[in-house]
């Protein structure tokens, strides 16, 4: 008798960072945040696809949500928790931890975590900071992030990048602080020819094929036997939100590219590999 695939065996992390497309951070220079709330947020029906295509699948993830967003629709939020998904901080206004004090960053860890919590009822365990902007200049952020009652974070991505990452981070879950302080999860990086390769989603899952990005989810599971991390982002199901003007080329590729397919490769995703929330697959294991 064959084995059963490492799929079958392993549980990966779904992720999904709760923001709408006006919030990215390569908009900023586009989009001032004073004029976010009059903006179309298209947030609630996207996230509503997002739960019936979980639904479907009998599938919980983990919704690292802005404080911004719960406060202005939570009843959306409820739903998300009612569900028995995971709900986690995203930060309140989505500022990159780099950029701000270690003041400021506590304001808006422990502002975003009270409003999450106070409208789910539900303890908050994790945090993303937006764009992964905690790396190697920055550690102090988990200091601050443990004083607030976090347990864990996913903010340090094992990658080389122009507006992120950490490359010689360790690739596997890690205690940046010390072993009592908080645990960091990575989003998903495979090693091949001496670097680290993005294999657990956002742009990355949308540019390349499908079966590139399976593979390497695979990868994880079977060589290195450990559970993967994935992301994506609502508006990365939306083809027909508005695009800014003044974009780059390069900024209209990463943000719009493949919009209209992705809602079909998250489906594929789904059922070719075993998911659940951050919270219960490495928490409840420790």
């Amino acid at each position: 008798m064959t084995a059963p695939p490492c799929s079958l065996i392993l549980r990966n992390a779904l992720t999904i960072d709760v923001e709408d497309y006006f919030q990215v951070s390569a908009f900023a220079p586009h989009i001032a945040r004073a004029d976010w709330p009059r903006l179309e947020c298209r947030i609630e029906a996207n996230i509503e696809r997002i739960l019936l295509l979980l639904e479907g699948r009998r599938i919980h993830a983990t919704f690292f949500t802005l404080g911004w967003i719960a406060e202005r629709y939570p009843a959306m939020l409820r739903r998300v928790a009612a569900a028995g998904h995971e709900v986690a901080s995203h930060g309140y206004a989505h500022l990159r931890a780099c950029e701000q004090s270690a003041a400021q960053f506590a304001d808006d860890v422990r502002h975003s975590k009270t409003i999450l919590e106070q409208l789910t009822g539900l303890a908050v365990h994790g945090y993303r900071a937006p764009s992964f902007s905690i790396g190697a200049t920055n550690l102090w952020a988990f200091d601050v992030l443990q004083e607030a009652g976090y347990r864990y974070s996913s903010s340090i991505y094992p990658i080389r990048h122009d507006h992120y990452g950490m490359p010689e981070a360790p690739r596997f879950a890690w205690r940046p602080r010390g072993p009592q302080g908080v645990l960091e999860l990575p989003v998903s990086t495979v090693r091949l020819r001496g670097r680290n390769v993005p294999a657990g989603g956002g742009g990355y899952f949308r540019l390349m094929p499908y079966a590139l990005s399976r593979w390497l989810l695979r990868r994880i599971n079977s060589r290195d036997g450990q559970a993967g991390i994935f992301y994506f982002h609502p508006w990365e199901l939306d083809p027909g939100q508005p695009c800014p003007p003044g974009l780059s080329a390069k900024t209209r590729c990463r943000h719009y590219l493949n919009l209209g397919r992705m809602e079909a490769r998250l489906a594929r995703l789904t059922d070719d590999f075993s998911w659940d929330r951050m919270d219960r697959i490495f928490l409840e294991s420790k």
